[in-house]
């Protein structure tokens, strides 16, 4: 008997552990049609996840040739504790200077509690000429809160 709809995360909950954890692995399709996994800081608004990264790397690559996701964020030591999401997500490439920096600010923000400053954004515009912001749009998602089912866990 499958316990599955007594751990799926509400979307209060799923919008409370991602804006509580801290690492994403995006999974791309690589070169040679296997998964590319990567780990991510990202910022978060609702469901919709961003992250700035290298606009030459293997990723942004991969996103330009196929825009599609898989995200996953896990967290627990134990299975009893054991917590995630995964999203199959639709991605956006978006390039535009102001996007970057916002983004970049944000990820630096919530990583680094940096100030928003014109020091801090100009720092951030100069790392991002580099850059490109992954923005993906979930059209499924998988969640599991293991703490639900209380001590009789397995």
């Amino acid at each position: 008997m499958s316990r599955r709809s007594e751990i799926t995360m509400s979307r209060p909950e799923l919008e409370r552990f991602l804006a509580e954890e801290r690492v994403v692995t995006c999974a791309s399709l690589g070169p040679n049609g296997r998964p590319h996994l990567m780990p991510l800081w990202y910022a978060v608004d609702g469901l919709v996840i961003d992250t700035w990264t290298y606009g030459a790397s293997q990723k942004v690559k991969n996103l330009e040739r196929s825009p599609r996701a898989t995200l996953q964020i896990e967290a627990g030591d134990t299975y009893e504790t054991l917590r995630g999401v995964m999203l199959e997500c639709d991605v956006e490439i978006l390039r535009d200077p102001a996007t970057v920096v916002a983004v970049g600010l944000a990820v630096a923000r919530r990583y680094r509690s940096v100030p928003d400053s014109p020091q801090i954004r100009a720092e951030i515009a100069r790392r991002g000429a580099k850059r490109v912001v992954l923005r993906f749009h979930s059209t499924r998602i998988v969640s599991w809160d293991h703490r639900k089912l209380g001590a009789a866990a397995h």
